[in-house]
């Protein structure tokens, strides 16, 4: 598993719109300069995260980006999966139902599982409040949900 960069900036991107939309909409322009993403790449991935209900847009002058819920209610397991899709650790766990003809015989296969939902809980316990609230970079605290 490897998060494409897409995924990196959709999440840089709603922690942005997080911190600076308390105030109103954020737009495009703003969030590409404080994070230095272009605003094409920015284009890119706006349509999932409006398409998903987790950004709302509106469009004119006073128009831009907000959040469609409190912050502590995203995870970066949504925002993330959004993007990327489930996150398997392995092509046989991406599917809900794993199709795999060896998932009877296979010795690993519980391996992969464990390792998936140590992944998925971890993604799934920090929240943008959380990236919020960290007082260094990479210090996603701890916030419960």
């Amino acid at each position: 598993m490897r998060i494409s960069t897409k995924g990196r900036y959709a999440l840089r991107m709603m922690i942005d719109i997080a911190e600076h939309g308390k105030d109103g909409r954020v737009t495009i322009k703003d969030i590409s300069e404080r994070q230095g993403i272009s605003v094409k790449y920015l284009e890119q991935i706006v349509p999932n995260l409006k398409r998903s209900g987790l950004l709302r847009s509106e469009r004119g002058s006073s128009g831009g980006y907000t959040l469609a819920k409190e912050p502590c209610q995203y995870t970066a397991g949504e925002i993330l999966r959004v993007i990327e899709g489930r996150l398997a650790p392995v092509a046989c766990l991406e599917d809900e139902i794993n199709q795999c003809s060896r998932k009877n015989i296979c010795k690993t296969l519980g391996f992969w599982e464990g390792l998936y939902k140590v992944i998925d809980d971890y993604i799934d316990s920090v929240t943008l409040q959380d990236f919020m609230d960290s007082k260094e970079a990479g210090d996603a605290g701890d916030c419960s949900i």
